[in-house]
């Protein structure tokens, strides 16, 4: 069992994303295909350990650089012995990671990712209003039952928490591993391909030509413009009305 201390921090310094896991992989020589046993998933115990002791290195980093602050009951834990003492005991529990394989199938698991990793960090949905330089917005209190609250901030206080979410350049968001990272992915795809008699992947169709302003104008107004609006009948060009000629400049009488 966690106390509350370690559901307090769980919840401050872990993000539990999902991880697509493939059930096999190439053999180091290239040469086959080695699938995982039927019904297995993923190695539990080690990823237990694997994530405990990650999730304690970054515990005693984040104290060691003063982002943690302990409290109230919590107040003892100040103190860097208690401190290390509490992870050092923590480090001796078996930790279970909470895995299974997906029941819906792969369309709903990228469903699921991409609300992680494609969504902004405020959808439009939660904004309530803007009044006099200060936006008000809702959030879910998690420590009253998920109850809906409105809080409302200066407009510059909420552009600088929201660009807090915005991915800095050179940052990737998502990284891919194994046969899937991004500089040999082509090849180890045609690999994977090839040992499990795989056809090819259909090539991505090609880019749509481009749309008319009337009718991108259309499906934002809702407005036809080549439809007359007095009888209601189709509108045909006939042809480019030509610019005005500049206006010429008045006769200068010169009377020397």
């Amino acid at each position: 069992m966690l106390g509350s201390f370690w559901l307090d921090l769980l919840v401050s310094y872990s993000r539990p994303y999902p991880q697509p896991t493939p059930g096999g992989g190439i053999s180091p020589d290239g040469t086959r295909w080695i699938a995982c046993r039927p019904g297995f998933f993923l190695p539990v115990r080690v990823l237990s350990r694997q994530f405990r002791d990650l999730f304690l290195d970054q515990l005693r980093a984040a104290f060691a650089d003063g982002e943690l602050r302990c409290s109230g009951a919590l107040a003892g834990l100040a103190d860097p012995a208690a401190f290390a003492a509490r992870l050092d005991a923590a480090a001796q529990i078996d930790w279970v990671v909470y895995s299974k394989p997906p029941f819906a199938g792969p369309e709903q698991v990228l469903g699921y990712l991409g609300r992680y990793t494609h969504r902004v960090a405020l959808a439009n949905s939660r904004l309530v209003g803007l009044d006099d330089g200060q936006v008000s917005f809702t959030w879910k209190d998690y420590r009253q039952d998920s109850k809906t609250k409105v809080m409302t901030l200066p407009a510059d206080e909420f552009i600088c928490r929201f660009l807090q979410h915005t991915v800095p350049d050179g940052f990737h968001r998502i990284r891919h591993i194994g046969f899937l990272a991004n500089r040999h992915r082509t090849a180890k795809l045609a690999i994977c391909r090839d040992l499990l008699a795989v056809p090819p992947s259909p090539s991505p169709p090609g880019p749509e030509p481009p749309r008319r302003w009337q009718d991108r104008l259309r499906d934002l107004t809702g407005q036809d413009i080549e439809v007359c609006p007095g009888c209601g009948g189709q509108m045909l060009p006939h042809g480019t009305l030509r610019p005005c000629p500049p206006p010429r400049p008045p006769m200068w009488c010169d009377s020397s």
